[in-house]
């Protein structure tokens, strides 16, 4: 299944190049909001650093409602389908409350990593070591398990409460996906990083994310057709046949000179 799932992404990456840079394009533009602007605002209008973490907060806001709007989009690429940008500019109005859940998640796990950790390390005996590892091991968890939120929340219709439970349940019955995953999507930024975040990017991330979820939906459709079946042995390969009928193999001359097929 994981060998699939990154040909299929890939592909499904190549076929939307030009819309995956667009996406990547506008959240780089966006990002500038909460790395750039607070301290801007600083030196030109001299607000305070209360002023500037608002600033930041707000910025990171912006972008997780953009991401929200992408997962939205990207899940038509996923379903083998594909997407206008008028498609994009609607699909605001139904993922901003995911936006604005994520990206108060976001601020929290921020807070947490910058000053709460440091906070129980700074002290000086064993019961802030132990605080600190559990707050840690905590932020992992949460980490692996709500890099499927957006995902869960378009892809099942869930509520925002729904979601955030689904994505717990999602990660802990697939404990070695979510580690997969998120290892991952860590090596797709670093990747970026050369492409100036043009390519795999964001956009990238939440349709790899968006992919994973789809092909293991397909275990839950076995399983409940198949009740009382083993649950570490699904037969993958049975499962796959129609999506690898549908996405083909393709060689390297298929990739440069497609219309010579």
């Amino acid at each position: 299944m994981i060998g699939f799932l990154l040909r299929k992404t890939f592909y499904d990456l190549w076929d939307n190049l030009i819309k995956i840079v667009l996406l990547n394009t506008g959240m780089l533009i966006l990002t500038t909001i909460p790395v750039f602007l607070p301290k801007l605002a600083g030196r030109l209008f001299s607000v305070p650093p209360s002023a500037e973490m608002v600033l930041t907060a707000f910025g990171i806001l912006v972008c997780a409602v953009y991401l929200a709007a992408a997962s939205v989009v990207l899940k038509s690429i996923s379903d083998y389908g594909s997407f206008g940008f008028g498609d994009f500019f609607r699909a605001f109005k139904t993922a901003w409350p995911a936006g604005i859940v994520m990206g108060f998640f976001a601020i929290f796990l921020f807070f947490i990593i910058t000053f709460v950790i440091p906070f129980y390390l700074a002290i000086d005996s064993g019961i802030g070591l132990i605080l600190a590892a559990i707050v840690f091991w905590m932020s992992i968890f949460a980490v692996l398990s709500f890099q499927y939120f957006f995902t869960v929340y378009v892809r099942l219709g869930a509520t925002i409460k729904k979601a955030f439970r689904k994505c717990m349940i999602v990660s802990l019955d697939n404990s070695g996906l979510s580690v997969f995953l998120f290892l991952h999507n860590i090596a797709a930024l670093i990747l970026s990083v050369v492409f100036a975040f043009m390519f795999p990017g964001p956009a990238g991330i939440l349709l790899f994310l968006d992919e994973a979820l789809r092909l293991r939906l397909l275990k839950y459709d076995w399983l409940e057709a198949n009740p009382g079946a083993n649950r570490r042995q699904i037969p993958w390969d049975e499962l796959l046949i129609e999506e690898r009928e549908k996405t083909g193999i393709r060689t390297f001359k298929n990739f440069i000179f497609p219309w010579k097929d």
